[in-house]
């Protein structure tokens, strides 16, 4: 079986693309969530200092007391909101990934049946019933791909239910706060 060098270029720059899209992706995911923290951190500063300002400057224990009370829920609902933030990057990234996946493991499927049948063409006749091994390993490939597939989504939305759950307890929670 000759070397094709023109399948060959075209392959390694088919992965080149491939790894640069995994890697925009992962960077636009870091970018986020770095630009979120570092909005988070500011807010928080500021929340802080104007906190502090108005307990001390209360005039007497009781006030200090019920300044610092009035603080919590506010604090609980940008914690939600920040874990929310968090989260909707993260599945966004991982909606992202699994696409480019996809995408790669049907590129794939398709070149491995053609240079199959390629090689099935080029053998003599009647040697061709070695490759149903190939096909029913292929076969089982494909099959195996489908479940981890199906085994990520149903990951992902047990991922989501959970975090609705943790989501809604904490905003109950600050509705307690708040009362």
């Amino acid at each position: 079986m000759s070397i094709n060098l023109e399948q060959l270029a075209t392959a390694n720059k088919a992965a080149v693309e491939s790894l640069q899209a995994v890697a925009n992706v992962a960077l636009a995911s870091a970018e986020r969530i770095a630009a979120l923290n570092l909005s988070t951190a500011r807010a928080a500063i500021e929340d802080s200092a104007s906190g502090a300002k108005a307990v001390l400057a209360a005039k007497n224990a009781k006030e200090a007391v019920d300044i610092q009370s009035s603080l919590a829920q506010p604090a609980l609902e940008k914690a939600v909101g920040y874990s929310r933030s968090i989260y909707e990057i993260a599945t966004q990234g991982q909606g992202e990934l699994t696409k480019l996946m996809e995408a790669q493991f049907a590129g794939f499927q398709k070149s491995l049946a053609e240079a199959v049948q390629q090689s099935a063409r080029s053998l003599p006749q009647g040697t061709v019933g070695g490759f149903g091994g190939i096909q029913s390993a292929v076969d089982n490939m494909n099959s195996s791909f489908s479940r981890m597939n199906e085994m990520s989504r149903q990951f992902a939305e047990l991922a989501q239910a959970n975090f609705s759950a943790v989501t809604q307890a904490a905003e109950a929670m600050t509705k307690g706060v708040r009362k």
